[in-house]
């Protein structure tokens, strides 16, 4: 079991350049913008490389960049093919994104525009298409779609529909080029989250915020890509924790509060934290529900 002091001091000698704080550039089903404040206790102080295999929004990496904790370290992953574009277009060509995104602007109250846009991967040459206007297609998707869902069917094609909303924002300038400078010299993958153990040595933070196991069977809503991720992956994550654990990593996991995760991680530190359920269907389904926190420090 690894041991190491709570969040107390921040690391020396980190980059913290950007005077405007990066944050999630994408809405994300099960972000953890609103559970940050009950994560800060349970931060380590101090670590060597970060590691997140479930990136997703990055609320929890761009958090830990703006108070100066990450140094040149860090590895971002996720099995999104179509997300990860957009981070690696955000890092290496921000400017020629924001123009794309421009483009779209106008666009971003007509129903009939949304089906053009979101049609693009019903076509044979969706993968031709320059990594620059995907990514603007997926934030644009992301802003307009109902709910700022990312789901896809069995084919893995987009199938979220139109969000009405009256006026969202498509291109946050300000926070793109932010996030530009907090990804600078990231290391960005979309491979299967098992790679992480290659990744990692000792004393590195990995974060793992998997898709939850859902609270009952008919819970689960929705798939990030066209594979679920279900009970044997939630399996197969825990052995990869314990490897984890065994090579003197610093692991930080988050799941949902059943008896079946609590089982997978008896022998871990458990801490719960309550979250506020953002995407519902119905209006009393948005209240808080407990999470759980699984820590091997």
């Amino acid at each position: 079991m690894v041991v190491v002091k709570m969040i107390g001091t921040k690391l020396a000698g980190v980059r913290l350049e950007s005077k405007t704080p990066a944050t999630p550039f994408v809405k994300w089903a099960g972000g953890k913008s609103q559970l940050l404040e009950q994560f800060e206790p349970l931060f380590p102080a101090q670590f060597k490389k970060y590691i997140e295999p479930f990136v997703g929004g990055g609320a929890v990496f761009f958090h830990l960049y703006n108070q100066g904790r990450i140094g040149d370290g860090v590895i971002l992953n996720d099995l999104n093919e179509e997300l990860m574009n957009c981070y690696k277009v955000i890092r290496d060509q921000v400017d020629d994104l924001i123009q794309e995104l421009r483009r779209h602007e106008p666009h971003k109250t007509e129903k009939s525009y949304f089906y053009k846009i979101r049609s693009w991967d019903r076509k044979p040459d969706f993968k031709e298409r320059n990594p620059v206007e995907r990514a603007a297609r997926t934030i644009f998707l992301n802003r307009t779609c109902y709910n700022g869902l990312y789901r896809v069917n069995s084919r893995g094609h987009f199938n979220v529909p139109f969000g009405s909303y009256k006026n969202p924002t498509i291109c946050d300038e300000d926070n793109l080029r932010a996030v530009s400078q907090a990804l600078q010299g990231v290391e960005l993958h979309s491979e299967d989250f098992e790679h992480c153990v290659k990744w990692a040595g000792p004393g590195d933070f990995l974060y793992l915020d998997p898709p939850y196991y859902p609270l009952s069977e008919t819970a689960s809503f929705t798939s990030y890509t066209r594979d679920d991720f279900g009970k044997a992956d939630q399996i197969r994550l825990a052995e990869v924790f314990r490897q984890l654990d065994r090579k003197g990593c610093l692991v930080m996991l988050s799941n949902s509060y059943t008896s079946f995760v609590r089982q997978l991680y008896a022998d871990y530190r458990q801490e719960v934290v309550t979250a506020t359920r953002a995407i519902s269907c119905k209006g009393d389904g948005r209240g808080g529900i407990p999470e759980l926190v699984i820590l091997n420090y």
